[in-house]
């Protein structure tokens, strides 16, 4: 079924960046329909190398939060997903990067912020992958903390014309 572009549009163009969060719990089927839009990403050879976690309790909240170099505000999130891929799955790295992607865009169709911190390649990722005790074929591809934010601001982005070529760059 089709909507228009209207909707998805917006959702996307919309998006940004939320780390401050308002104490306003998200209901459980709000996170259970942003889930599914992660496990519907785009996947190498229809893989799915991923597994995602959600994270409420606020004890284990600081706990991310005091791992994570650039991630500080975790703790006042009212939930944060870890997704994590098979470190065995040649494509794992995007696989999950699509699902972060649209979790995120899942999570923004109902009003709830987010902010991609990275784990993937940091010093940390197999400290959160063993304190949330998930199997070691895993590694650690991104935190998510989200929640109904606090304020909205739009972040500057560069003009379209200055990011794109058509069939061969020549330079500027």
């Amino acid at each position: 079924m089709y909507l228009g572009p209207n909707l998805g549009l917006t959702i996307i163009r919309t998006r940004h960046s939320i780390r401050q969060y308002k104490d306003e719990p998200i209901e459980e089927k709000i996170i259970q329909n942003a889930l599914d839009c992660a496990r519907l990403a785009p996947t190498a050879r229809n893989e799915q190398p991923w597994l995602f976690g959600v994270v409420r309790d606020k004890e284990t909240l600081a706990k991310i939060a005091g791992l994570a170099d650039h991630g500080k505000f975790i703790a006042g999130a009212q939930v944060c997903f870890a997704v994590f891929g098979k470190r065995d799955a040649k494509y794992y790295l995007e696989d999950c990067s699509a699902a972060t992607t649209q979790l995120i865009l899942g999570l923004w169709a109902y009003g709830i912020g987010s902010c991609w911190v990275a784990g993937e390649k940091k010093d940390y990722a197999e400290d959160v992958r063993a304190l949330l005790g998930v199997p070691e074929e895993y590694t650690l591809v991104s935190l998510l903390p989200a929640g109904y934010p606090k304020e909205l601001t739009l972040a500057e982005k560069k003009d379209l014309d200055d990011l794109v070529f058509r069939e061969r760059y020549s330079g500027n």
